[in-house]
């Protein structure tokens, strides 16, 4: 196994770990964790605070082993399949447990979740008519967007928050807004293959 797929495979460990820190129900097992606060109304869970600090390390190591198979030239199938398993299972995992804790809206995991899966499916008949659709720029900001505000959301949009300024709720209507242009955008650019079947 090379290097980039290694990284992968860490990341879909790493992407585990922070569901599994957010949803098991801790206070019922015996463990507590701390919790402070801070100017007297800004209120810190380590527990999040350590999720947040594993999607980081989850999201840089996202960007990571792409980069490093593409330079060395040793971009395998399993690289291309995991990396996308363990993405989606970081960043939509992280988005439905955050709209269900009311840190950020529903719409924002419907919209991306509906996007991803129409853009998937766009993919998967591009891959079996042999053609290859190339991310536009726009989803490439959009995904810098999501990492960096679910980033921020996780840390309690600190220290943007004590400025008042909702950097982190921004960067996700931001990166919901372009996840729709670029799922359109994709779609049209692979709609003739899939249109034109007889």
């Amino acid at each position: 196994m090379n290097l980039p797929n290694k990284i992968t495979v860490g990341r879909m460990v790493i992407s585990f770990a922070v569901l599994v820190l957010l949803l098991l129900p801790w206070s019922q097992l015996g463990v507590h964790f701390p919790v402070y606060t801070i100017n007297g109304n800004i209120i810190l869970n380590l527990k999040m605070l350590i999720a947040g600090g594993l999607f980081v390390v989850g999201s840089v190591t996202d960007f990571l082993d792409g980069h490093i198979a593409r330079s060395r030239g040793i971009v395998t199938d399993f690289g291309k399949v995991m990396d996308a398993i363990a993405d989606k299972i970081l960043v939509n995992g992280v988005l439905i447990i955050l709209a269900y804790e009311g840190m950020i809206s529903i719409i924002i995991p419907v919209v991306i979740i509906t996007r991803d899966t129409i853009v998937d499916s766009c993919k998967m008949i591009s891959g079996n008519k042999g053609k290859v659709v190339a991310a536009s720029i726009m989803g490439k900001l959009k995904t810098i967007c999501m990492m960096v505000g679910l980033s921020l959301t996780m840390f309690y949009n600190l220290p943007f928050e004590m400025l008042g300024v909702p950097v982190a709720r921004v960067l996700l209507i931001i990166a919901t807004i372009l996840s729709v242009i670029s799922g359109i955008q994709y779609f049209n650019n692979s709609k003739e293959l899939f249109m034109n079947d007889k």
